[in-house]
């Protein structure tokens, strides 16, 4: 086993969520959130991770990483793990960081996370948005919910993802999982193709541009199962993230499709538990019902947190009273949950 590999080894029995390699440093884990650094290994010089690189990359992966500076890619290791590996160039030197993807995907239970996730992966048709900040384990999330329909629904699901990381087989569903820069130029090239290759579900990684969120948009419109990713952190920012991204004179006309085709929003944060023996995720869950469809035409989203308040009975709630509950649960400290209440910050 070649020395990066047995680093990747290391930080899957640290139960390491991380890894990143850079010059200068020891090798350093991200464990329940937090950094820390090898106690085997020294500090890491620049032939050590030049080499490293080009243990995984081809020949032709090389030419195109010294092009672009950086590359994102996927990686297995046989009864290991699979990862998520970025390697980029800093102070002209090569740093990598690299995610540890869980070799089975865990299901909605697993996670503990609400069980309307369940209904909402059976919507026939619309746009169902999981946002949050990077690291939040919305690609995680996303992938207990294509399972669940993968379990339960007869679907030909088609993911579009950069790079792929959980890997599904075909059970009662059909999934087609396509890689962004291998499988297709780009998630807009993607999505417009796959409109036309019978699909009753799409997965769009990230929705990066107006483009990608507009054929998204519409594929929704027109009779598909859409969902996407937004590095937003509540529902209300996130359908002012979308919106905005479009031309002034365009805007009315996407908040009235927006409208029409938005399913639901979760939004959620991974928070150290309060003994740090792992994460738990808090969620905020937006269902889009008539009086939501309403807020939304008339761009009168501040009015959104209030409603889903007091809508628990349909299965929202905000970020604060996930948090709440986490808290009145002790399955995270005080500690961690003031910063999500009102009046004490974020």
């Amino acid at each position: 086993m070649n020395r990066f590999d047995s680093l990747l080894t290391t930080a899957h029995q640290y139960k390491a969520s991380d890894i990143h390699l850079t010059v200068g440093s020891k090798p350093v884990f991200r464990v329940n959130g937090d950094l820390k650094f090898s106690e085997e290994e020294g500090e890491l010089k620049p032939k050590d991770t030049e080499e490293m690189v080009q243990s995984v990359l081809s020949e032709e992966q090389w030419k195109l990483f010294l092009e672009k500076k950086e590359l994102d890619l996927s990686y297995g290791i046989r009864g290991v793990s699979r990862f998520r590996i970025n390697i980029f160039h800093q102070r002209n030197c090569i740093s990598i960081a690299a995610r540890i993807i869980p070799s089975s995907i865990p299901s909605i239970d697993d996670l503990q996370l609400p069980s309307i996730l369940k209904t909402i992966a059976k919507s026939q048709h619309g746009l169902i948005l999981v946002t949050g900040p990077t690291g939040s384990g919305k690609s995680t999330t996303l992938a207990s919910m294509i399972d669940y329909m993968n379990q339960h629904l007869s679907k030909h699901i088609i993911t579009l993802e950069d790079p792929i990381e959980y890997l599904h087989s075909h059970q009662r569903s059909i999934i087609d999982q396509r890689e962004v820069g291998f499988d297709t130029l780009s998630f807009f090239n993607g999505l417009r193709a796959c409109l036309r290759q019978d699909p009753d579900v799409i997965l769009v990684g990230e929705m990066r541009d107006w483009e990608t969120i507009s054929t998204a948009i519409t594929a929704a419109e027109t009779g598909h199962l859409v969902l996407g990713t937004l590095h937003t952190t509540d529902a209300a920012s996130t359908m002012d993230r979308i919106i905005d991204v479009f031309p002034s004179q365009q805007k009315d006309q996407i908040r009235t499709q927006l409208a029409n085709v938005l399913e639901a929003i979760i939004s959620q944060r991974l928070l150290p538990t309060a003994d740090y023996s792992g994460r738990r995720a808090a969620t905020e869950i937006l269902r889009n019902t008539v009086a939501i469809k309403n807020l939304i035409r008339n761009d009168k989203m501040h009015q959104i947190p209030s409603f889903m308040q007091s809508s628990k009975d349909q299965g929202m709630h905000t970020l604060e009273m996930s948090v709440k509950q986490l808290l009145q649960q002790r399955v995270i400290s005080e500690e961690i949950a003031l910063p999500f209440l009102s009046g004490r910050g974020a």
